[in-house]
């Protein structure tokens, strides 16, 4: 019997592998993660859109590991800040913490970093979404693509003990719920990067029906 294939995940973060791992589970493949291979110098994330970045993740890791790598950039895009921090989503307040300091440290210093840019901002002018952009690629190029999206109000204090980055400041109004207070079956219903996972498990069922 043939085993399935193995697609790497570019990410060490243990809470989006789970989300994956949940969402693709009925197909017949087998997701790692970073963490499970040996260590894999990081690329420099220069794009100038999440579309950008995801792909040359998947890329760099595809051809770094000899799997296909499925690689995502994720972020919150606030109107009233012209954008941000967008594609500077996980080093928004990179100057106030040190490179090895966990992630939950750094979560919440950018998302104190993000009250202080809003400090005065009404909740009308708070407007925001999470965009995730899914790139899956071999060594040579990128296989399949997908997007998601989902509109939210930035709080004015956090919310919620679940989920990770800026969920517990993210209101999902249809929810009436932050991402951080939803049970994580919630979210992934909802959520920008259950969006685009759900579609990019269509289009990765297409692909293994070809091959």
């Amino acid at each position: 019997m043939t085993s399935p294939p193995t697609i790497v995940l570019a990410s060490g973060n243990s809470s989006k592998l789970r989300e994956i791992r949940e969402i693709l589970g009925p197909l017949p493949v087998r997701v790692l993660g970073l963490g499970d291979l040996a260590p894999v110098r990081e690329p420099l994330e220069d794009g100038l859109t999440f579309a950008d970045n995801a792909r040359l993740k998947a890329l760099h890791y595809a051809r770094a590991t000899g799997h296909w790598c499925l690689a995502d950039d994720s972020g919150l895009v606030v109107d009233a800040l012209g954008g941000a921090p967008g594609v500077h989503s996980a080093r928004y307040a990179r100057d106030e913490f040190d490179r090895e300091v966990d992630r939950r440290t750094q979560a919440g210093a950018n998302n104190a970093r993000l009250l202080r840019e809003l400090a005065g901002v009404g909740p009308e002018r708070r407007t925001a979404r999470f965009v995730c952009h899914l790139a899956l690629a071999d060594r040579d190029r990128v296989l399949l693509e997908a997007s998601g999206s989902v509109e939210g109000i930035i709080t004015d204090s956090p919310r919620g003990e679940g989920g990770f980055g800026y969920d517990p400041l993210f209101l999902v109004p249809e929810a009436g719920l932050t991402a951080a207070e939803m049970t994580p079956d919630r979210k992934n219903a909802l959520s920008h990067r259950g969006k685009a996972v759900r579609a990019f498990a269509r289009m990765l069922a297409d692909l293994l029906g070809r091959s």
